[in-house]
């Protein structure tokens, strides 16, 4: 019990946090977009599903109390997700700097790794932005609070929006593979057996996910959806 209340306190503790919270997130976002992709069923059908979210658990769970629920559990894995991103990578800066190499090399880098912070704090800061356009729609000009078929498709009628929607969605599929990658790794699953197994997966996730996330936006800008 002692190490898990300490287990914060450690380099792999920080980064077994991270793998937890990461691998939340991922399935949070694979069915916010299986639900996103429901508006294809037409306006009826996606209003009902928008609506069906705040009486999920009922009778046992009042209105929206689920979903509330399920709100704070993610505020409290993105949190410290996010925290003990900036310290690991801070720590990494101090020790390469305090380390002289005569021949500097970075070792299995690739753009998803060698942006993952400044992915990972424009993903936080889009999330922010999203939550304001099309949940709280204080970012919206024509929000209808029971009309999430209308929010959504206004919202993307506007160009820079869903260019700024489609660009968000690139650094969240460079943000899933490496992070996908490395939740097997922290967890100690990635072995030379399984490494283009785990290799296939990341690159499935860090496709599928935002993928499907673009779908709905696209289908708005050239009119499939309206």
């Amino acid at each position: 019990m002692v190490g898990v209340m300490t287990l914060h306190r450690t380099t792999i503790g920080k980064k077994v946090i991270m793998a937890i919270t990461g691998a939340v997130w991922i399935g949070y976002l694979f069915m916010h977009m299986y639900g996103n992709l429901k508006i294809f069923t037409g306006m009826e059908h996606f209003n009902e599903y928008a609506a069906g979210l705040r009486t999920l658990g009922a009778p046992v769970f009042g209105y929206s109390h689920l979903l509330w629920i399920a709100r704070i559990v993610l505020v409290l894995t993105l949190l410290p997700h996010i925290a003990w991103a900036i310290d690991l990578s801070l720590r990494n800066r101090v020790s390469s700097r305090d380390v002289k190499y005569a021949v500097h090399k970075k070792l299995r880098a690739n753009p998803a790794n060698r942006t993952m912070i400044y992915g990972g704090i424009a993903i936080a800061l889009f999330i922010i932005y999203h939550l304001m356009h099309l949940t709280l729609g204080v970012a919206h000009s024509s929000f209808e609070g029971h009309d999430a078929y209308h929010n959504v498709v206004a919202g993307f009628q506007n160009p820079i929006i869903a260019i700024v929607y489609l660009i968000a969605l690139v650094a969240i599929a460079f943000h899933l593979y490496h992070g996908t990658w490395s939740l097997f790794q922290t967890l100690g699953i990635i072995n030379k057996n399984y490494n283009g197994i785990i290799k296939g997966l990341a690159w499935i996730v860090a496709l599928i996910i935002p993928v499907g996330f673009a779908l709905v936006p696209l289908a708005v800008m050239f009119g499939l959806v309206s």
